[in-house]
């Protein structure tokens, strides 16, 4: 591939992706705007690319992380020839101060930094790492669709099922399939789903905003809910799995995903609903013990005070608004990733399949 190659028209991807790659720049959807206006936002600097992380033009672990690494390539092709090593780090950790969270930006990173680290020309790291973002594009789509067919083998005999899922991790928030949602994908594909049940998922309402929009887009059966109403659907025997995606799984399995997400595995093991997580490797941190080593960010009041310009709430009322939660890994089913999966998660089967 050269510096140019674009993932634009790939055909292994679903529905519409996050972002496109122009070799000079970089297309992101802005996902702020869904579902009322398909919006693209064109950034040619890795400053820009840090801005739309922060400000959740782009959202979801693993877009966020394949968006990183782009930057990282805008980096280079925008910088001058002097100390052009020196330069381009700087902006990689402009890239890593933009969301504290999602391991994936990090994993993306450093996989840049190293490709860095041997580039011995300007010339040579923009082919270079330009050509390594669109490699780990590329394999997030394919680790999705491997970790879906694991995921099947999980779920077994339990088919046609109902699905109750939270926030986005379809296209929308991966290279261009999905997670949890790529799961549910492949059960509709193979006729082996109900029905899907989505969480609004606040204050963002990704669920309402992102998945109910991609899954009505594909035909999927989906039904909205408020988050609230997790528990009376639990009840009514129409979910048989809970199925999330995550933000960072710890080396004992303890998972940190979108706010909300502890309260449904909770809510799960109450009624006997099995509980998976479905994440690529990448968004396995070995070196975090559990989930209480695991930052959580902390956004600002506006978002729960205020919808798009809006009051919903008095204006000076104290506010807690976590963007995540973890979920101890004594309430997860499973943990599915592209190279397998492991069950009633423990550290010692982290271990053996993350070692």
């Amino acid at each position: 591939m050269t510096g140019k190659a674009s993932t634009k028209n790939d055909n292994r991807s679903v529905g519409t992706v996050p972002m496109r790659w122009h070799g000079d720049s970089l297309e992101l959807l802005d996902q702020r705007l869904l579902p009322g206006e398909e919006h693209w936002i064109t950034v040619e600097g890795a400053a820009g690319v840090a801005q739309c992380i922060r400000d959740m033009v782009v959202r979801g672990a693993p877009a966020i992380g394949i968006t990183a690494a782009y930057g990282v390539a805008l980096a280079a092709r925008h910088c001058g020839s002097e100390d052009w090593q020196a330069t381009i780090r700087r902006d990689m950790e402009l890239l890593a101060a933009s969301r504290p969270t999602a391991v994936n930006l990090f994993w993306a990173l450093e996989r840049m930094g190293q490709v860095l680290s041997a580039c011995q020309s300007l010339h040579q790291a923009r082919e270079t790492l330009a050509n390594e973002a669109v490699t780990i594009h590329r394999e997030d789509v394919e680790a999705n669709r491997r970790m879906a067919d694991y995921a099947l083998e999980v779920i077994g005999a339990d088919k046609p099922v109902g699905v109750l899922t939270h926030c986005n991790t379809g296209a929308l928030a991966t290279g261009g399939y999905g997670t949890a949602l790529g799961v549910i994908r492949r059960l509709h594909e193979e006729k082996c789903l109900r029905r899907v049940y989505a969480d609004e998922t606040r204050p963002w309402l990704q669920g309402g905003r992102l998945t109910a929009w991609e899954l009505a887009q594909e035909g999927i059966p989906v039904t909205l809910n408020t988050d609230g109403a997790a528990a009376t659907l639990m009840a009514s025997g129409k979910v048989g799995w809970v199925i999330v995606g995550a933000d960072r799984i710890t080396a004992n399995g303890d998972v940190a995903n979108k706010i909300g997400t502890y309260s449904l595995a909770v809510l799960a093991r109450h009624h006997g609903v099995r509980f998976m997580v479905a994440a690529p490797s990448s968004t396995v941190d070995m070196a975090l013990q559990n989930g209480a080593d695991i930052p959580i960010e902390e956004r600002e009041a506006e978002e729960l005070r205020e919808f798009r310009g809006i009051q919903i709430a008095p204006p000076k009322v104290d506010v807690f608004n976590p963007v995540f939660d973890v979920t101890p890994a004594s309430l997860i089913d499973a943990i599915v990733t592209e190279r397998g999966a492991v069950h009633n998660p423990n550290i010692t089967g982290m271990r053996s399949l993350f070692a």
